[in-house]
């Protein structure tokens, strides 16, 4: 956990979230999948004026009309309760009824205009009706799609699922013209033309959910996916989104999107303060004690370029990581947001992008006279990548700045060869903070380029990386290239499933070719990757196709 003392934004308590639901009434077309959206009032004090599904808050009513609801054997109480509000919800403000007669009869267009909407905010007052119809909600026929949590900044939160269902036939929507406006058919990937052209106002979770359902071509096949979820009932995807600031402007941003660890560990109670643009004049501040200067090296292989970490604070002192390339004003920007007070120099590995800094960065700062640390190069390094350190980190070596008033900031080595043999990681033990160099990176994967790369030893580190986040030692990960990533222990296990995938893909390649060479089995295995990329993976083909081989002598 990192150490409130260090958190830059003074913790405050969210909104809390009020239950919701929410309903997809979908059909076909032979276009694909519509689904039923309407507009919300421009006064509404959420979402004014924004394309909406009908929806809204769940009260006690919802869970006494289960009397009249259907049901699933594997539907939970709460999802019984959750549909039946989605239920209530469409019905007064679309009039559309989802329902049947007790003898599994549709209800009737005409029996469906003769029912009160006005009642049916209350979701016993619709039970009501309906007994007095012989009529069953069809419940049994929502399933959930997904499951989203309102956005820790707004002041108004809900907890809401988006449940999904076929529209039933004969009914035609007709909007309350109180709470909703406009009903409308509209094909998932129009309505995302349509907003992102500026005519069609969407909140964040309704785009994001579009962008979900765009991917399935008939209802049955959405509803399906969601009746046959691999883990049982629920949503298909959960999300609490976090926003951050994009060029000056409000964005927001999903579990997966790259920014999302990184606003986790600056805002963790979602402040929209945090500015994500890529820059490299002066340190982004992520912890009071840790600043990031990514060096102006972009490229394929760097991303936005090689990240600089600053630990520590004006009383310790300072430890900087990977001073990056040996570029004069990179190097002068970490001497002067250190005020030339680096203690320590540390190298996650040699490569020329990460370590040629460090000489002329200590040779800036006589007055500290910091030691360069880390591994020296392994003969199988390249010539570009030679590196001696002034002293060699030993595994589980601590490195200790310690503040007059008592705080310290304590950096542990963790050795992971892989990416390369002498590639090591540094754990912040105070914060639960891991800096990985190139052993894990947001946004790719990293090479492992045989012989000073090795790929038993890239996943056994990995492995051992997982091991102390699964002892708690370590939740975010702060990588030589990219945003931080949350949820650790999450990034390394879709790291190494990724990894054990593509080399399923390298052994079928082979098995399909026997004869064939690594320039043979690289399009089979690589399909998926863009050909001008096809260079840099031939470099880790080798180094599954020599792991490959070394498990068939080892069987």
């Amino acid at each position: 956990m990192v150490r409130p003392t260090q958190q830059l934004h003074p913790p405050r308590e969210p909104a809390p979230p009020l239950a919701a639901a929410t309903v997809l009434l979908l059909r076909d077309t032979p276009e694909g999948i519509e689904v039923l959206m309407t507009r919300r009032s421009a006064s509404a004090s959420f979402a004014p004026g924004a394309y909406v599904f009908p929806g809204g808050r769940i009260d006690e009513g919802d869970r006494a009309a289960h009397r009249i609801a259907l049901r699933r054997p594997t539907q939970s109480e709460q999802q019984l309760t959750q549909a039946v509000a989605a239920v209530r919800e469409s019905f007064e403000e679309l009039g559309v009824l989802l329902a049947h007669h007790e003898d599994g009869r549709p209800v009737s267009t005409e029996e469906v205009a003769a029912m009160d909407r006005s009642t049916a905010a209350s979701a016993i007052a619709l039970a009501d009706q309906c007994t007095a119809r012989g009529l069953r909600l069809a419940t049994d026929e929502l399933f959930t799609f997904a499951h989203w949590i309102t956005d820790r900044d707004l002041p108004k939160r809900f907890d809401v699922p988006f449940l999904v269902a076929r529209m039933p036939e004969g009914q035609t929507p007709t909007a309350d013209e109180t709470e909703q406006f406009e009903p409308c058919w509209v094909r998932p990937a129009d309505a995302l033309a349509r907003h992102k052209a500026g005519g069609f106002l969407m909140i964040f979770p309704t785009v994001r959910t579009l962008e979900r359902m765009a991917a399935y071509d008939s209802v049955d096949a959405l509803l399906d996916a969601c009746a046959h979820r691999a883990d049982g009932e629920g949503p298909l995807f959960t999300s609490c989104p976090r926003a951050g600031l994009l060029r000056g402007q409000e964005a927001r941003y999903m579990e997966r999107d790259s920014p999302y660890g990184e606003l986790a560990l600056v805002c963790p109670d979602g402040q929209i303060v945090h500015a994500l643009d890529w820059q490299s004049e002066a340190p982004v501040p992520l912890l009071k004690n840790v600043q990031r200067l990514t060096a102006p090296n972009p490229g394929a292989m760097t991303g936005p370029g090689t990240n600089s970490y600053i630990v520590g604070d004006a009383a310790s002192g300072y430890i900087v990581i990977d001073p990056g390339p040996n570029d004069a004003g990179h190097i002068e920007r970490l001497h002067r947001a250190t005020g030339g007070d680096i203690r320590m120099i540390v190298c996650t590995h040699s490569h020329a992008d990460h370590s040629p800094g460090a000489a002329p960065l200590q040779a800036l700062c006589a007055a500290s006279k910091p030691a360069i640390l880390g591994l020296p190069s392994a003969p199988t390094a390249r010539a570009s990548a030679r590196f001696a350190p002034d002293r060699t980190l030993q595994d589980q070596e601590r490195l200790v700045l310690h503040g007059p008033d008592g705080t310290t900031h304590t950096l542990r080595a963790v050795h992971t060869p892989g990416h390369a043999a002498n590639h090591l990681c540094l754990v912040l033990e105070e914060d639960g903070l891991l800096f990985s160099g190139d052993h894990v990176l947001n946004g790719s994967t990293t090479v492992v380029d045989p012989p000073d790369g090795n790929m038993n030893a890239y996943l056994d580190s990995l492995d051992r990386l997982d091991a102390l986040c699964a002892e708690g030692e370590v939740r975010f990960i702060l990588p030589a290239h990219g945003y931080v990533l949350g949820e650790a222990r999450a990034a390394i296990a879709y790291l190494k499933a990724h990894r054990l995938k593509r080399e399923a893909k390298i052994a079928a390649a082979m098995q399909r070719l026997p004869q064939g060479t690594p320039e043979d089995w690289l399009p089979l295995a690589y399909d998926d990757v863009p050909e001008r990329m096809w260079p840099v993976a031939a470099r880790s083909l080798a180094a599954h196709v020599e792991r490959i081989r070394q498990l068939a002598q080892a069987r």
